[in-house]
C-alpha cells in the first residue's frame, strides 16, 4: 500500500494548473445515457473515480474512451443499455447513484446497487427516490438494489418536487431525469453549486430546456430527445481552494491556473481574514501569507456559497498553526473530523465535541506518521506535513488517488520536498 513522504520546512513559489472538477465530471459521465447520439467532455480529471465511472457506463453497455491523456472523455450511448448497475462497481463510489435517473428516463426502469464511497457519514438516498416517485416511479428496496419502475407508458412526468435540504446528488439526479420527462419538473430547494450550473450547461447544449439553475429553485420543461455536444468540465473548486492553502501552510507566493474566486468567496473571505492575500491574475488566482503566523478563524460548513465541507479539514490542518483559538462547525456531513487524531499525532491540540471542533494553534508541528481515513483528511495531512519540521508519512493514500490527480508531482513544481513510496 502507497504511502506519501513529506519534509516539511521550505516555502513554496511558482504555479499549479487545477483540474477540471470531479464532483462535475463524475455528474457529467452519466448524461450519456440520456442520449443516443455522442457526448465529448474536455477539461477532464485524471483520477480513479472517473476510471470507475467509466466501468460502470461500460457494464451498461456505453461507449468511453479517453483521449489526450485523458483529458478528453467521449461516450456514446446508442447499443442496447443494460439497466442494472451491479453492487462490484457501483460500491466503490457514492457517485455511481448518478445513473438511476438518466437509466429510468431513457429505459423506462432501472435496477440499481446502493453505492460506497469515503466513510465520513451517511448520504442517505431516499431524497433521490422520494422526487422519482413525485414523478410517477415506483421503488422497491430489495437486497441492496434500488428497483425503479416509472409510471404508466414507460415515463416519468413532471412534478414539483421539495427538497428537505439542498442535496447536490439528488439535485443532480432529478435534473437528468426530468430533461425526458413529460411536462414540466420544478426542483424547490435545489442544490446551487458551481457543478449543478456545469451539469445543467451540459444538458442545455445537449439540448434541454433548464431555467434556474445556481438558484435555489429549477424548472425543467421535458423534452422527447436529448442529442449529443461537447463540454468543458468547470475547474475543480476544492483542489483550487486545496492548493490556495499550500502557501499559506509554507509561506511563498503560488499562482493558481484556472482559478476564479466566484467559485469560492466565501472560503476567500475567510484565507483574507487569516491573513492570506488573494489576487486574480490573467491565468487564474495568486495566493500568498502576509508577514507572520496566520490568525485563528471560525469556520461553519454550508451548502454552496457557504464554505465547502470538503475543504474543512484541509482548514483544520491550516488553524492547527493559527495564533489564537478557531472553532469549526462541520454542518454536512457526521463523522468528517477523523483527521483530528492524526493531527493531534502531529502536535496539534485539537478538541472535538459532536459536530464541533475546537483548535488552539501551536507554533509548529511536528513531522509523524499519520493515516489517511478519506480522501479530503489526506491532503490535509500533507499540507501539515509541508509545514511541520521533521518528515510526515502519510498512509493509505489510495483516497487521494480518488479526487487529486499527480499530487507529488504537483507540489514538488512549487518547491515541495514530497515524494510517493510504493510499498510492494
Amino acid at each position: 500500500m502507497d504511502s506519501i513522504l513529506v519534509r516539511g520546512g521550505g516555502a513554496l513559489n511558482g504555479q499549479i494548473p487545477i483540474a477540471g472538477a470531479k464532483n462535475a465530471c463524475l455528474a457529467l459521465m452519466p448524461a450519456t445515457l440520456l442520449s443516443e447520439e455522442p457526448l465529448t467532455l474536455t477539461n477532464a480529471p485524471r483520477l480513479s473515480d472517473i476510471r470507475t465511472m467509466t466501468q460502470l457506463l461500460q457494464s451498461l453497455g456505453a461507449e468511453v474512451a479517453a483521449m489526450q491523456d485523458g483529458k478528453v472523455i467521449t461516450m456514446a450511448s446508442h447499443g442496447e443499455i443494460n439497466t442494472r448497475a451491479e453492487y462490484d462497481i457501483v460500491r466503490k463510489m457514492r457517485a455511481s447513484n448518478l445513473v438511476l435517473g438518466p437509466l429510468l428516463a431513457r429505459e423506462g426502469h432501472a435496477e440499481v446497487s446502493l453505492p460506497g464511497g469515503c466513510a465520513i457519514g451517511a448520504r442517505p438516498m431516499d431524497i433521490h427516490t422520494d422526487g422519482l416517485a413525485k414523478m410517477g416511479a415506483e421503488i422497491d428496496l430489495r437486497d441492496g438494489y434500488l428497483y425503479a419502475k416509472a409510471g404508466a407508458g414507460g415515463k416519468l412526468k413532471g412534478a414539483v418536487i421539495d427538497f428537505p435540504f439542498a442535496s447536490v446528488g439528488a439535485t443532480e439526479n432529478i435534473l437528468m431525469a426530468a430533461t425526458l420527462a413529460k411536462g414540466t419538473t420544478v426542483i424547490n430547494n435545489a442544490a446551487r453549486e458551481p457543478e449543478i450550473v456545469d451539469l445543467a450547461d451540459c444538458l442545455r447544449a445537449m439540448g434541454a430546456q433548464i431555467e434556474g439553475d445556481g438558484t435555489s429553485s429549477i424548472t425543467i420543461q421535458g423534452v422527447d430527445s436529448l442529442h449529443g455536444a461537447t463540454h468543458k468540465v468547470v475547474t475543480d473548486r476544492i483542489e483550487l481552494g486545496t492548493y490556495m492553502l499550500a502557501p499559506a501552510f509554507c509561506g511563498g507566493e503560488v499562482e493558481l491556473l484556472g482559478g476564479r474566486i466566484d467559485l469560492l468567496e466565501a472560503f476567500c473571505e475567510k484565507l483574507d481574514a487569516a491573513g492570506i492575500d488573494v489576487s486574480e491574475t490573467d491565468a487564474g488566482l495568486k495566493v500568498a501569507r502576509r508577514n507572520g503566523r496566520i490568525s485563528a478563524v471560525d469556520v461553519t460548513t454550508e451548502p454552496f456559497p457557504g464554505f465547502p465541507t470538503d475543504l474543512q479539514a484541509q482548514m483544520m490542518a491550516l488553524l492547527c498553526t493559527a495564533e489564537g483559538t478557531s472553532v469549526l462547525e462541520e454542518k454536512i456531513f457526521e463523522n468528517r473530523f477523523m483527521h483530528a487524531p492524526e493531527l493531534i499525532r502531529m502536535g496539534a491540540r485539537i478538541d472535538v465535541q459532536g459536530g464541533t471542533a475546537k483548535v488552539t494553534g501551536v507554533e509548529k508541528l511536528k513531522g509523524a506518521p499519520v493515516m489517511a481515513t478519506d480522501l479530503r483528511a489526506s491532503i490535509s495531512l500533507i499540507l501539515a506535513g509541508l509545514a511541520a519540521t521533521g518528515e510526515t508519512t502519510v498512509s493509505r493514500v489510495y483516497h487521494l488517488d480518488r479526487g487529486y490527480e499527480h499530487v507529488v508531482s504537483k507540489l514538488r513544481g512549487v518547491g515541495a520536498d514530497i515524494e510517493r513510496i510504493s510499498d510492494k
